[in-house]
Formats: C-alpha cells, sequence, structure tokens
C-alpha cells in the first residue's frame, strides 16, 4: 500500500511539473495582435481559475480540481485556504475575499493584511444547493452592491428547481431572489461599464453534435429574464426533449458562439494602456471543447458592442489571443480574465497552471 501511495504522489508531483514546464515552453506559441506582447505572469499556480484583485493590489485565484485559494503578491505565491469543495467562486469587498464552494459561502476578514497567517475563513452560509455537477461557483459584487452567484444546472439537460439561474443576495448571504432564469451553466459575468446591464456567458448542453447547439453570450435587460434553458438553445434550436415551449418565449443570446468552445470568464477593458478602440471591448475566454470530434475554442475572443441601452449589439467577435490549441493537441486552457489597474489583462489557464499578462507596447 506504502509503494503505491508514493507512486500516485511522484507521478502527481510529475505531471505538475511537466504543467508547469508546458506554459514556459509554449509561451512563443500563443500570438497576440500586432503591438501587444504577453509574457508568463506566474507558473506556479494548479488550476489557476477565478481572478480578484484586493484594494492593496493582492491577486486571488480560485481553483476548482485543487481546493485551493491563492493569494499572489509581490510575487510571492501564497495558499490562504485549502480543503474547499471546487473553490471557484471569489469576490472582494470592504477588505474581505468570498469564496463560494458548491453549496457554501464563506469570508475572510482582512485578508491582504494576513496573507503569512490566513485565518479559517468564516461560514456565512451553508444552505446553498450542493450538486456538484456544474456545481463550481462564479460570483461577484454587482452595481447595486448585492453578491450575484451563478447556480449552474445539475445534468446536461433536465428541469431541476433552484438550478439554471444567476441568484444575488446581500453581503451577509440573506435577502436572497434569482435574478435570471433558463442558463444551464454560465461561469462568468460581468457588468457593462456604461449600461450597467448584466452580461454572462453560458457553456450550452451537450450530446446535439457538434455544431450544434450554439453557446452564448446574454445580456440580462429585466428582472428574472428568460433565457430559454432547457426548452431552447441558442435563441432558435427546440430540445428534443423539453419542447413543450417555444422559443419565442425566451431571449435569446446577443452573441450565438462556436458549440462546444465553452466560454468561461468574460471582462469588460475598462483599462487605459491599450489603444482607444479597445475601450469597453469584451474579452472571452472559450475554455475549449472535451467532446466534440475536432476540437473547438481554446482561445481568448473579444467582441466589439455598438450602440447603448436597448440598441447594444456585438457588430465583431475574432481573436485576440490564440496557440493553446496546436492541431489537435491543447497544451492550455484559457479559464479567466482580469483588467489590472495598469491597463494590462492577466488570463488564467487551468490547464497549464499558470497566469499570462498582456500588455501593450505603447
Amino acid at each position: 500500500m506504502n509503494s503505491l501511495i508514493v507512486k500516485s504522489v511522484l507521478f502527481a508531483m510529475a505531471l505538475l511539473i511537466h504543467q508547469f514546464a508546458a506554459a514556459k515552453s509554449n509561451l512563443d506559441l500563443l500570438k497576440v495582435p500586432a503591438g501587444f506582447k504577453i509574457e508568463l505572469f506566474e507558473s506556479d499556480v494548479p488550476n489557476a481559475r477565478t481572478m480578484v484583485l484586493g484594494t492593496n493590489g493582492t491577486l486571488f485565484v480560485g481553483t476548482r480540481s485543487e481546493g485551493v485559494v491563492y493569494a499572489i503578491k509581490h510575487n510571492k505565491r501564497y495558499i490562504i485556504a485549502e480543503d474547499l469543495n471546487m473553490p471557484n467562486g471569489l469576490a472582494f469587498r470592504d477588505k474581505a475575499l468570498y469564496i463560494g464552494a458548491v453549496d457554501k459561502l464563506f469570508r475572510m476578514d482582512d485578508i491582504e493584511a494576513r496573507l503569512d497567517n490566513p485565518p479559517i475563513p468564516t461560514l456565512i452560509r451553508d444552505d446553498l444547493p450542493s450538486e456538484t455537477h456544474h456545481g463550481w461557483r462564479y460570483m461577484d459584487f454587482g452595481p447595486d452592491g448585492r453578491l450575484y452567484m451563478a447556480i449552474g444546472a445539475p445534468c446536461n439537460v433536465c428541469l431541476k428547481k433552484d438550478y439554471a439561474v444567476i441568484r444575488s443576495m446581500k453581503a451577509d448571504g440573506t435577502d436572497e431572489r434569482v435574478e435570471a432564469r433558463g442558463i444551464r451553466n454560465t461561469v462568468g459575468f460581468t457588468w457593462h461599464p456604461v449600461s450597467k446591464k448584466l452580461w454572462l456567458s453560458d457553456n450550452g448542453r451537450d450530446m446535439m453534435g457538434d455544431d450544434i447547439p450554439p453557446d452564448e453570450i446574454n445580456r440580462v435587460d429585466e428582472f428574472q429574464e428568460h433565457f430559454g434553458f432547457p426548452y431552447c438553445h441558442g435563441g432558435t434550436i427546440a430540445d428534443p426533449e423539453f419542447n413543450d415551449l417555444s422559443c419565442r418565449a425566451f431571449t435569446p443570446p446577443i452573441q450565438a458562439l462556436g458549440a462546444h468552445v465553452a466560454p468561461l470568464g468574460i471582462a469588460f477593458y475598462t483599462g487605459k494602456q491599450f489603444p482607444k478602440a479597445y475601450k469597453n471591448r469584451l474579452f472571452v475566454a472559450e475554455h475549449g471543447s472535451w467532446n466534440r470530434s475536432k476540437k473547438s475554442g481554446y482561445k481568448v475572443m473579444m467582441a466589439t458592442i455598438t450602440g447603448s441601452d436597448e440598441d447594444e449589439k456585438v457588430t465583431k467577435y475574432e481573436p485576440f489571443v490564440t496557440g493553446w490549441l496546436q492541431g489537435q493537441k491543447a497544451w492550455g486552457r484559457p479559464a479567466y480574465v482580469l483588467v489590472l489597474k495598469d491597463g494590462s489583462i492577466l488570463i488564467s489557464d487551468d490547464r497549464a497552471g499558470a497566469i499570462y499578462r498582456v500588455s501593450y507596447a505603447q
């Protein structure tokens, strides 16, 4: 038994070393538009996913498979919480880091001053939906000060109460309500910097073929707006099983994406370092397909949005960073995008266990 444990540990260590080496050795494969530069920001962040910034510039990084939350400050990496159940959800407010881990919501007070000796996370709630299928949370504080949280459908396609929604609550976990419905699995949302409307990514259902249904970018215009799941996919495709309601009853996506590209994190560009044309463009991390016969996604895309309020529309959707997919082999998977205070952006990669920084050479 001991020899098996040793072999397992050695295998895990070898796998991690291989992942870290992949980010360094393959960095030159990543391509960005002319004038931009991509570099390795951090190479030792296994399963790096969600990223949020603290008030004092600390970068907090959530994970799905590692069960830990990292903090990065002055080129030093800390593990500030561990043994959690898929702590993908992170949000920061009033010197406190909030952590969403499936059915539990935690808070770590004054965490930036306690990185060397982090406190045990304070449990706020332990009664959130407990299904682990699509149970990795995404959450953020909205312009209204409420904490928004995604509750993914616990299945490929099904109709189950309390799931496939975005909820919001007060920071203390009370006064919970549903903000939007019919959303199969969103693990990325944000608010438009001008209109303040909620935009979100959504991963479409599987097992309908290589090319349908499309994944989606949606915009919430009304309270408890319904985006179709499980009845309608991509705004026009009726589900073969749940088809008793017309697609006309639901809100179509503001941008249909490729099937199975798996959009995760999205972020509007609000910095000043990039050229002016990039202002308020939407970056989308396409994590990449897992069951398509020919792989798709594995890139960071960029949406150009024109108009205002009800007239907002996506007029262009194009690649911004490519190269994680070489032929049919993917050495990395972009997960989330974060705009830094200096105007550069960070991109997390949960396969290579790395974080990249994209800057513009002014």
